[in-house]
């Protein structure tokens, strides 16, 4: 109740049915009204050369063709003290070497400090790969793509810098269920739970559509669409960015490259917001939120509508958008707000084989003419024997920004829907979201009771790190916001 109460004291709330759309809650004072707040935003052109590997299946394919460009779409905000920059790549992951390389051009073109750049990939599964061999393993030199790429996104980032003028901001949330499922269900056939280590798991991804063996989901998802809207103090767009809980949509032909439905939004908000063909060009951003164990396909749904290549993420796109512009017409923009980051690393456990799957893998490789019992069990063989050059910790980029009263959380993981929830209902302010795949690429990221349940998200070689990661990291975030809220007390 106190909680709520200083909500309701500190911002300005509005509540229309199943809507909540909140405005900062700075106290501005007579210095901070003197201080000019600045926004800027460009977009820098990532689309790899044809012919490099598309990854997101589970056999990697030459790019050939590209069926719409990939992008760096980047945000810089400025409060007059701190700069922050927010930079979504069209990419299914990228590494962290990649990203901090990023980070160091952008820090010696500009100074704006590592701890203040928020960099991640939107986890579209048609764009060509930016990862290493392994997840674990640091990449001591970067591909030629790789270089190319962290050039692109300083570039993008030095752009929107330039692009910095007198601006507004305000923020929003509304829900969108229509489009998010949990992919992880108990079923009632064990032959749907076996997996590549030869033993059976309690739950499956992506099981039969309509099956009479479907029991219920293992997990909630997160409807909510948060999102930030910057304008010019005139009221012409500069920016919107957003955030949705939903997994990548797909339904693109073989070999093209695509940016995925969170390329589609980026269009259709700026036809919505009548930002078309102004200058500078508006820039729309969708990054992913926690949905390692969400997607956009109705399991109890038995006769799913066929579409053509490319109409359902553009429906779902078309869906969000909608719903972020019905919520933006009741923000209010603020004149200025304070802006802060923080980051750490996080030393986590990398998970180690254990003799059970070494004795498995080599029994199968003893028996290499006769059928797998699982189809997968190359794959994982594969994936198993690269660890052995893995490291036993790795140090994990965990990040904080404040603005406003509006808290963001970056997660290097494909993370779960209730990690967000759980975010969003302890974070200390009024409203707060997840980019995850944020400053790295580690795999996934189940909550220890997902582990126990197994599944493809937990299978060692789709999941890196200790079993308790998630619970370690909540924690650390959580810490790291309270300190951001504890600093904002003091000095707003």
């Amino acid at each position: 109740m106190d909680r709520i109460l200083r909500r309701l004291l500190s911002v300005g709330l509005i509540i229309t049915g199943a809507l909540f759309l909140t405005g900062t809650a700075s106290r501005v004072s007579g210095e901070d009204a003197e201080r000019v707040f600045r926004a800027g935003a460009a977009t820098s052109n990532i689309t790899p050369p044809l012919g490099e590997l598309i990854v997101g299946g589970w056999k990697p394919i030459p790019a050939t063709n590209i069926h719409d460009e990939l992008h760096a779409r980047c945000l810089v905000l400025d409060d007059g003290k701190v700069k922050l920059g927010l930079v979504l790549c069209d990419n299914v992951g990228i590494p962290v070497e990649v990203f901090d390389r990023a980070k160091e051009l952008v820090q010696q073109a500009t100074g704006l400090p590592p701890s203040h750049l928020l960099l991640a990939s939107t986890h579209t599964h048609s764009a060509t790969t930016a990862r290493g061999p392994c997840k674990v393993i640091r990449e001591t030199e970067l591909t030629d793509y790789q270089k190319f790429l962290a050039q692109r996104i300083s570039d993008g980032v030095r752009r929107a810098m330039a692009q910095l003028e007198p601006a507004r901001i305000a923020w929003g949330k509304i829900d969108e269920p229509s489009e998010v499922f949990n992919r992880r269900w108990h079923v009632l056939d064990t032959a749907l739970l076996t997996n590549p280590f030869g033993g059976i798991d309690r739950v499956r991804m992506n099981p039969p559509r309509g099956s009479a063996v479907l029991d219920r989901p293992a997990g909630p998802i997160d409807p909510e669409i948060s999102f930030i809207s910057v304008q010019s103090r005139d009221g012409r767009p500069i920016s919107l960015l957003a955030n949705y809980s939903l997994h990548y949509v797909g339904g693109v032909r073989a070999g093209e490259v695509s940016a995925d439905y969170f390329g589609y939004f980026a269009q259709y908000i700026e036809k919505k917001l009548g930002a078309r063909d102004q200058t500078p060009p508006f820039v729309g951003i969708l990054s992913n939120g926690t949905s390692g164990d969400v997607n956009n396909i109705n399991f109890r749904n038995p006769s799913p509508r066929r579409y053509q290549h490319y109409e359902k993420m553009q429906e779902v796109a078309e869906k969000v958008a909608s719903r972020v512009h019905e919520a933006h017409q009741k923000l209010r923009f603020h004149d200025w707000v304070p802006l802060d980051a923080t980051e750490a690393r996080l030393p986590l456990k990398v998970r180690q084989p254990t003799p059970d799957m070494l004795q498995h893998f080599a029994e199968i490789k003893a028996q290499e003419n006769s059928a797998p019992s699982h189809r997968r069990e190359a794959i994982y063989a594969e994936r198993i024997s690269r660890l052995k050059d893995a490291p036993r910790e790795i140090q994990v980029p965990l990040q904080t920004v404040r603005i406003g009263d509006l808290g963001i959380a970056a997660i290097p993981f494909e993370t779960f829907a209730e990690t967000g929830l759980e975010l969003k209902e302890r974070g200390p302010f009024d409203q707060t979201f997840t980019i995850e795949l944020a400053n790295g690429s580690y795999g996934y990221l189940p909550t220890p009771e997902q582990h126990r349940l197994g599944g493809y998200e937990t299978w060692l070689g789709t999941n890196f790190v200790e079993k308790k990661a998630t619970t370690k990291i909540v924690a650390k975030l959580l810490e790291m916001f309270e300190s951001l809220h504890q600093k904002s007390l003091t000095n707003d």
